[in-house]
């Protein structure tokens, strides 16, 4: 017997979402389905709701819930358990098979999703996608665990390996970027350098950590970096002072930002340190064009960070520790709460900027 559930679909020909009520099926050998307390409201469903498609879509990606089925062959959960919903394979190097990518039957057709769909009150994924968690968490912000805090926060731990007393700068502090502060506070980082449009994000961003902040819409993003980082004593190639963050964080995905994280990096100092990295996070949305003399001369990297790098089972312990001994402040993250039935108010709202943190929908 299937399971009733209430989701949300992105038609092929509209961006306008609709609520589809319809019977899941019964899980696959390593499938599970999850009833659902919360799930996040991230940029990444925008760019599927506004970029071309040949189906219509399920969203959602990252969520806390419940497990009521489970498959033949699953072993990670057993029925009853809390766990969190992600799209990154939990341990996918010991996956004897690649994890199912949940689709899903809607009135107009297949529904595709990206791994997982959690705009839905109950989901049907494979087991890779969810990891077993303490029953006693806080059933609604911890579901954002599953991408923005995964993503930032393990930009800055995994993939750059950020070390104590290194300087940071991050461009854009929404979910993600707030995430990315905390775990540069966390590690020890210094500074910790905000950048964003909206000097109310910047002002916020700096209750989760950030030491500094750069309003882009008023001054020379990059010039401001170089003034607060300067390393005296050090030269660069062109006998110049030493500045720049030792690592810039691109949390946007956007060319203006993609093109300033190079230049806001820290030069080398010739043939004594290489130069900084800048890491890129948000999803690109455009074309980009790097000064390839910089990155040379300057011994400076560009890399990329997918997921923050994450191994869910190893990582989302840590960042339910950092939750609960006050570290991570989640409930301070989480600035807007939706029902399913808001779920275009909701994107809306992010569309348009008035998200300051994190959005949620919560299911009842």
């Amino acid at each position: 017997m299937g399971t009733e559930a209430n989701i949300v679909v992105l038609p092929q020909d509209t961006s306008i979402l609709r609520i589809e009520t319809l019977t899941l099926p019964d899980p696959g050998p390593t499938q599970v389905v999850v009833k659902e307390y919360a799930s996040g409201i991230c940029h990444s469903q925008l760019h599927q709701m506004h970029r071309p498609r040949k189906n219509p879509v399920v969203l959602g990606h990252e969520a806390t819930g419940v497990v009521i089925k489970i498959g033949s062959n699953v072993t990670h959960v057993e029925e009853g358990d809390t766990v969190l919903i992600t799209w990154v394979p939990r341990n996918a190097e010991a996956a004897a098979a690649l994890p199912v990518t949940a689709a899903i039957e809607v009135s107009d057709g297949l529904a595709i999703s990206e791994n997982v769909f959690t705009w839905a009150d109950h989901t049907l994924c494979d087991e890779q996608y969810v990891v077993k968690v303490d029953p006693t968490i806080k059933k609604d912000v911890t579901c954002i665990i599953g991408c923005a805090v995964m993503t930032g926060a393990g930009a800055v731990i995994n993939t750059a390996n950020v070390q104590a007393g290194q300087s940071v700068v991050i461009f854009g502090v929404g979910g993600v970027g707030l995430s990315a502060v905390v775990g540069a506070k966390i590690v020890g980082a210094y500074p910790i350098i905000a950048v964003d449009l909206d000097q109310s994000k910047l002002d916020f961003a700096k209750a989760f950590g950030a030491t500094h902040g750069i309003n882009a819409s008023e001054v020379d993003p990059v010039a401001a970096v170089h003034e607060l980082t300067a390393h005296e004593g050090q030269h660069n190639i062109f006998k110049q002072t030493v500045s720049g963050a030792d690592f810039a964080f691109d949390c946007i995905g956007v060319r203006q930002t993609m093109e300033q994280i190079i230049p806001a990096c820290r030069s080398g100092h010739f043939g004594a340190n290489q130069g900084g990295t800048a890491v890129l996070v948000g999803v690109p949305t455009t074309p980009v064009e790097l000064n390839a003399i910089d990155v040379l001369l300057n011994e400076k990297q560009f890399i990329g960070s997918i997921g923050g790098s994450c191994a869910p089972d190893r990582d989302f312990p840590r960042f339910l520790e950092w939750e609960d001994n006050g570290e991570l402040n989640l409930d301070a993250m989480i600035t807007a709460r939706y029902t399913l039935e808001q779920i275009n108010e909701a994107t809306d709202a992010l569309q348009s900027g008035q998200i300051q943190g994190r959005a949620i929908l919560e299911f009842s």
